[in-house]
């Protein structure tokens, strides 16, 4: 059942934020450079009328010994349940694979400017798609009080620094 393919890099995170942590990304600032030797400046044609982008990334960061495929408690945090891998979003995957939407703010030539990104500077970008509102949730949602709780300050802007 297992199926392995190749996945290249169509570019790298520059800039925002340098090390991975678990909140305060609301307000990061970074620049998504995709590879001027592959792709054309009209790669990126049209994509400016869009206000938010589907990034998916490569955790290159994580620590291979790290990894868990069965239940643990988010964050470690004793009060939340136990949840097994595909119940989680972090760094702990089996393709090392992440995904965030993002605000574009500009687009210059093959640079993404963008804001709210959760990857940090190097991080090797696998696919960029424009966010179609069709796209999104359909119905109702629902999701545990835990994540609630533990994302409350994710998107928060960084402590300010007297």
């Amino acid at each position: 059942m297992t199926e392995v393919f190749t996945v290249e890099a169509l570019g790298y995170v520059v800039g925002g934020r340098t090390e991975p942590t678990d909140d305060y990304w609301g307000g990061t600032r970074a620049v998504i450079r995709l590879d001027g030797d592959r792709f054309p400046p009209e790669a990126t044609k049209g994509l400016e009328a869009f206000s938010h982008l589907d990034v998916i990334f490569r955790f290159h960061l994580t620590d291979p010994t790290d990894l868990n495929f069965g239940a643990r408690r988010p964050r470690d945090n004793p009060q939340w349940p136990e949840v097994g891998v595909f119940g989680h979003r972090n760094m702990r995957r089996v393709n090392w694979l992440g995904s965030s939407r993002c605000r574009l703010l500009k687009v210059d030539g093959l640079d993404l400017h963008v804001e709210d990104l959760d990857a940090v500077d190097g991080t090797p970008i696998l696919e960029v798609k424009p966010w179609f509102e069709e796209f999104g949730p359909r119905g109702d949602t629902h999701q545990p009080a835990w994540t609630t709780e533990m994302l409350h300050e994710y998107f928060a802007p960084g402590p300010t620094t007297p």
